[in-house]
C-alpha cells in the first residue's frame, strides 16, 4: 500500500508540473484569426465573437465585422476606437474579421531615453532583437511629441476595396500625449498571412483615444518585448472566404494599408 501510495503521490505531482509547462507554453503562442489577405479581397466578415478571441490572449489587436475600427487588447481589456478616433467598450457577442492575440509576458524590456520617430524606433528594437525569424510582441508605453493614427469608418456591402477606404480615413494627431503602443513585429517571410514589419495600434493613458499608427515622434519610453515562437491560425468559416483569392502577392497594396 505504501508503495502505490507512493505511486501516485508521486504521479500527481509529475502531472501538475507537466500541466504547469503547458500552461506557460501555451503563453507563447501567437494566435490570428484569418489573414492580412483576405481583408485585401474584402473578406470584412468572420465568424470568430471576442468572447472567443480572449481565451487565446490578452494584448493584441485587430478590426471588427465590416471594418468597424481599430481593435487594441491590453491588459485584458479589449477596446473599439471608432472613426471619431473614440474609445468604446467592447460586447463578448461582437465578431472580428482579424484579429492577432498573445498573452503578454515580456522576455526582454528596456528603456527610450533620447527622442526617436518612428523609422528608427524600429531600427532600434531590431538591433536588440535576438532574431528576425520569429514573432515578436511589443508593448511600449511612453511620452509622445507627436503621433498621428487612423482609424476606419464601418463599411456596408458591397464592401469597397480597403485600398479605397483608406483614401478618405479618419486622421487623428495627438500633440505631447501619453500612452501605450500595442503591436507586433512579424517576420517577412509571413507577408499574406499577416503584416511584415511592424503594426502598432496606440491607446492614451486614460483610455478615451488612439487609433492605428501611422507616425509618431517618441520622447521617452518603457519597452517590453514578448518572444512569440509559437503560432496558431484560425480561418473563417464563410463563403467570402472560400471565394477570396489569397494566391497573389500583395505586399504593395499591404504597404499603402498598414504602414
Amino acid at each position: 500500500m505504501k508503495f502505490i501510495r507512493f505511486i501516485t503521490f508521486a504521479t500527481i505531482f509529475a502531472l501538475i508540473i507537466c500541466a504547469s509547462h503547458q500552461s506557460k507554453a501555451n503563453n507563447d503562442v501567437l494566435y490570428q484569426t484569418s489573414t492580412i489577405n483576405a481583408l485585401l479581397q474584402r473578406v470584412f466578415d468572420g465568424n470568430l465573437t471576442f468572447g472567443e478571441l480572449k481565451k487565446h490572449g490578452n494584448f493584441g489587436l485587430g478590426t471588427f465585422n465590416g471594418l468597424n475600427g481599430e481593435m487594441i487588447a491590453l491588459d485584458n481589456v479589449f477596446y473599439q476606437i471608432k472613426e471619431d478616433g473614440k474609445v468604446y467598450p467592447v460586447n463578448d457577442a461582437t465578431k472580428t474579421p482579424f484579429a492577432v492575440v498573445t498573452f503578454f509576458e515580456a522576455d526582454k524590456t528596456f528603456e527610450l531615453k533620447n527622442p526617436m520617430p518612428l523609422n528608427e524606433l524600429q531600427k532600434h528594437i531590431d538591433n536588440l532583437l535576438p532574431t528576425k525569424n520569429i514573432f515578436h510582441a511589443i508593448k511600449i508605453q511612453g511620452s509622445f511629441k507627436y503621433l498621428k493614427a487612423r482609424s476606419v469608418p464601418k463599411q456596408q456591402k458591397p464592401y469597397p476595396a480597403i485600398t479605397e477606404i483608406i483614401k478618405t480615413q479618419p486622421i487623428f494627431e495627438f500633440n505631447n500625449a501619453k500612452g501605450t503602443m500595442v503591436g507586433f513585429r512579424t517576420p517577412e517571410y509571413a507577408n499574406g498571412i499577416n503584416v511584415p514589419g511592424y503594426h502598432f495600434h496606440f491607446l492614451t493613458d486614460d483610455k478615451k483615444a488612439g487609433g492605428h499608427v501611422l507616425e509618431c515622434h517618441i520622447t521617452n519610453g518603457h519597452v517590453e518585448i514578448d518572444y512569440t515562437s509559437d503560432s496558431y491560425m484560425s480561418l473563417p468559416n464563410n463563403a467570402d472566404f472560400y471565394s477570396a483569392d489569397l494566391s497573389s502577392e500583395k505586399r504593395v497594396d499591404i504597404n499603402k494599408v498598414e504602414k
